[in-house]
């Protein structure tokens, strides 16, 4: 049996029916294998970059391991930036790379190049992979695999990438001869390790009896609780507690919006009520939340000033990171920490002083709505907030919306309210321009009952544009959405703020441009709408939304649209710029009602602004 069989084989065994790649020189033997053997499908793509962030959101939707198949050269280095974006998201998959003939890929090889087209791209990706690794011994090749697939799901999921030069896919063996995956003991498998019950038992009763003591206590939930499987655990778990909840962007669709003690997405680009609950708490549960900086800021000295920090999470790293903030490091999986809080004698968490703090988290979710007058159309453009949210009315039950960056991603994540069923992905760690087309197709074969909605911008679709064929060519459900602000707008304002206006490279007149999207959909065949107004909204989304294949619908909003609310530079009294604390939301509010909304008390720079000299937008966001 070939090598190129037995890694088909392991696909077969593993139930894995999709994977993307392109083939070359360096991976021909693998696709016929794959091919041949005829369970595990190939969707070739037209960059593997694509395939990465298309086997990243398949794991992200099915929760079943994907893999990209990349050929030797700039096969495997294309895909590098798939690879970094699924280990700063921790999502799973497996990278099943060509080389070179395995007489040029020995360690000892010093050459630049190895052959033709060779080099040493284990080496390169090791540091952004769970587990990389070449076979030189074919006799180690079910070993390697089944080692990468461990590693790759288990403890922090991340990606793994398996090197197989040519000559080694192509040598025939007797399987027999094979080298035999031994499981790690105390593998996950879904249950609490017993051996970690006693000592994570204490902890958790710690926990329970900090909430009890606690005044005005919150808990926020990340994407880690998903990655541990735990999403049904999430409404027990909120409901056992009866706490004010915040989700990270990376966790929206973990539970409906509307939930009632649901109260929203704190952070640099948070929302307004949220930041107030966050900073006013007394003690704060995180869990499967990495408490990255567009979450607390840029002081750490200035979140959260009042309150204990319990921080929950498998990642070692991730608990010392904010050194003496964290009040009680627990690591642990997420499903094992919150199985053993539900576990534990059903107590009153409810007392009159936390009944008086939900009533105030509902009068600020009640005076701050998340809609409101800061969104306005301008200069004949719609707004992308209110867009977003006029959008959502027509999604589906199962609705998957997987987003790019700029506005595509802030105006989503900042206004979306989500409904049980529904799914939002995008890419939160590398944030990279791109991401949403091939990470769309990945989803729509996933869930093939699912009808996808991408959300793009002008400058994103540019980065894989050529997945629009990928997309034609099965006739994906995917409806993409391109807002078409004339460049990169974040970066606009990145530059309005730092050089006084000047622009370099961010629009037509500064040396970018986009094309006619409509023109360029009737050139791929796929049917095209333009929206400019409200009268268009109400015409064409049912159009674009009733049509059963791929569309695209290009939505024109202001070329300079500020994105609010978020932290931004200001003035105080004497001239000098600050940026405020977490709390301290731009637009600006009057020091009077800032005070109001602070049981906590104002800030020091806080007190210093000087309202009516705000810098309006400053972002240095890409």
């Amino acid at each position: 049996m070939k090598i190129s069989e037995i890694i088909a084989n392991f696909l077969v065994e593993k139930g894995i029916r999709h994977v993307f790649g392109i083939v070359g020189a360096g991976n021909a033997h693998l696709f016929d294998s794959i091919a041949s053997k005829g369970f595990t499908r190939i969707i070739c793509v037209h960059h593997e970059q694509a395939a990465c962030m298309a086997a990243q959101a398949y794991y992200r939707i099915s929760g079943i391991l994907s893999a990209a198949i990349v050929t030797t050269g700039a096969g495997s280095t294309n895909a590098v930036t798939g690879v970094v974006s699924a280990w700063m998201d921790s999502i799973p998959c497996l990278v099943i790379s060509g080389n070179e003939n395995s007489k040029y890929t020995l360690e000892d090889n010093s050459l630049r190049i190895w052959g033709v087209q060779g080099y040493d791209s284990v080496a390169m990706v090791s540091k952004v992979t769970k587990y990389a690794a070449r076979v030189l011994n074919p006799n180690e090749t079910l070993l390697i695999l089944e080692t990468a697939y461990y590693h790759a799901l288990n403890g922090k999921p991340g990606p793994c990438w398996i090197d197989f030069p040519m000559n080694i896919q192509a040598l025939d063996m007797d399987d027999s001869n094979l080298f035999q995956y031994k499981p790690v003991l105390g593998s996950k498998t879904g249950s609490i390790n017993s051996s970690l019950i006693t000592p994570l038992y204490q902890k958790v009763s710690n926990i329970r009896t900090e909430i009890v003591k606690a005044q005005r206590p919150v808990i926020w939930l990340g994407h880690g609780v998903r990655l541990a499987d735990a999403v049904d655990l999430v409404e027990p778990f909120i409901n056992f507690l009866q706490c004010p909840v915040l989700i990270s962007w990376a966790g929206i669709d973990m539970i409906s919006s509307d939930h009632p003690l649901v109260f929203g997405r704190a952070g640099v680009y948070g929302q307004r009520a949220a930041n107030f609950i966050l900073q006013n708490c007394d003690f704060l549960l995180a869990v499967g939340t990495r408490l990255a900086i567009p979450q607390i800021g840029y002081d750490l000295n200035e979140f959260i000033r009042n309150a204990k920090l319990a921080l929950v999470d498998i990642d070692l790293t991730e608990l010392q990171k904010l050194g003496k903030k964290v009040s009680i490091p627990i690591q642990a999986d997420a499903k094992d920490f919150m199985q053993t809080m539900l576990a534990i004698s059903q107590s009153n968490f409810t007392s009159s002083q936390k009944s008086k703090w939900l009533e105030k988290c509902n009068n600020y979710r009640n005076k701050y709505p998340i809609l409101n007058q800061e969104y306005q159309d301008r200069d004949a453009y719609i707004n992308s907030y209110t867009f977003i949210q006029k959008l959502s009315e027509y999604f589906t039950n199962n609705q998957i919306i997987v987003t790019d960056m700029g506005t595509a991603l802030l105006s989503t994540h900042q206004i979306l309210s989500i409904k049980k069923g529904q799914r939002l992905i995008t890419s939160t760690g590398l944030g990279e321009m791109g991401y949403a087309l091939p990470a769309a197709i990945g989803a729509a074969f996933a869930n093939k009952n699912a009808e996808i909605i991408c959300l793009n911008c002008d400058g994103g679709m540019m980065l894989n544009l050529q997945e629009l064929q990928t997309i034609i060519h099965h006739q994906l459900p995917i409806k993409i959405v391109v807002f078409n602000n004339d460049g990169y707008l974040m970066i606009k304002h990145t530059q309005k703020a730092l050089f006084s206006g000047r622009y370099a490279g961010t629009n037509k007149q500064s040396g970018v441009s986009c094309p006619d999207f409509s023109a360029l959909a009737q050139a791929f065949d796929i049917p095209s709408f333009v929206i400019r107004n409200w009268e268009d909204v109400a015409s064409e989304i049912p159009k674009v939304q009733n049509l059963p294949g791929p569309v695209i619908c290009e939505v024109f909003t202001h070329p300079e649209q500020l994105f609010s609310p978020k932290l931004s530079l200001a003035l105080q009294k004497d001239g000098s710029i600050v940026s405020p604390p977490l709390e301290d939301l731009s637009p600006l509010l009057s020091r009077e009602e800032l005070a109001e909304n602070m049981l906590i008390g104002l800030h020091p720079k806080s007190e210093a602004i000087e309202v009516k000299s705000e810098f309006k937008d400053t972002s240095v966001c890409g």
